[in-house]
């Protein structure tokens, strides 16, 4: 029995593993707070603004899909590395044409994983941004004047966030309820949700990283592998020889 578990625990991936859960749990997090953020910067749009913003909608599907790509690529990485691991690169690698296919699988998953690494630093930059914007928002509703309603949140200095025929009597927020629902129900929750998405993102980056890493690393076993495998035959035949040898003397 312990036998059996020091086998299977040989062939555990530990690396990949570990840039797996990372992954998992940062697009977990990346995708549920950005849903929720959006849902809640929709909400503030059309309650104070009243503007109805249908890119925002797709977005929340393209995050969805994204989620649910982002696992089965680390669930199919964690499989290569644990075929690439221990006992069982011996036995499934035993072929060339097992081995060539090894290190064309590691090839593609290296080229996708740094091409979604420079998509997600992509997107960690655009958090950036977004997250500064609310936390200036938030800042202006902390303003003692505005939060004892003698002041108005102006936001003409951003008018590029709103569409073009927008008067600028309508990016100034006066009344008590709209900025309530601004500063209280909007800025605020949002600013959580997208800082909690930056570092999600932030978690994914250095997945990523883990995996090109760990991918590296499978590859290059697969490709040593024949010459270990030709070690280990001369060796072999080097002990049959010297066992013949020895009979012979007898």
């Amino acid at each position: 029995m312990g036998d059996c578990c020091k086998s299977c625990m040989s062939r555990i991936p530990y690396a990949t593993l570990i840039a797996t859960v990372m992954c998992l749990i940062g697009v977990g997090i990346f995708c549920g707070t950005m849903y929720r953020g959006t849902s809640l910067a929709i909400i503030m749009f059309d309650q104070v603004f009243h503007l109805r913003l249908l890119w925002i909608e797709a977005v929340q599907m393209i995050f969805v899909v994204v989620g649910a790509s982002m696992a089965a690529l680390g669930f199919m990485i964690l499989f290569v590395g644990c075929l690439a691991t221990g006992a069982t690169r011996y036995k499934v690698y035993r072929a060339w044409g097992s081995r060539v296919g090894g290190r064309i699988s590691c090839a593609i998953f290296m080229s996708i994983t740094y091409l979604l690494n420079i998509v997600w630093i992509l997107i960690l930059c655009f958090l950036a941004v977004v997250t500064f914007l609310f936390t200036v928002f938030w800042n202006m509703c902390s303003n003692p004047n505005v939060q004892a309603h003698r002041d108005c949140i102006d936001l003409t200095q951003f008018y590029f966030m709103f569409p073009s025929e927008t008067k600028q009597e309508d990016m100034k927020i006066c009344e008590q309820n709209k900025v309530k629902a601004f500063c209280k129900d909007g800025v605020e929750k949002c600013e959580i949700m997208f800082i909690l998405a930056l570092l999600s993102a932030l978690l994914v980056i250095l997945s990523l990283v883990h995996y090109l890493m760990c991918l590296a690393a499978n590859y290059a076993h697969i490709r040593d592998h024949e010459k270990f495998q030709e070690l280990q035959e001369i060796q072999n035949l080097n002990e049959m020889e010297y066992s013949a040898t020895s009979k012979d003397r007898f």
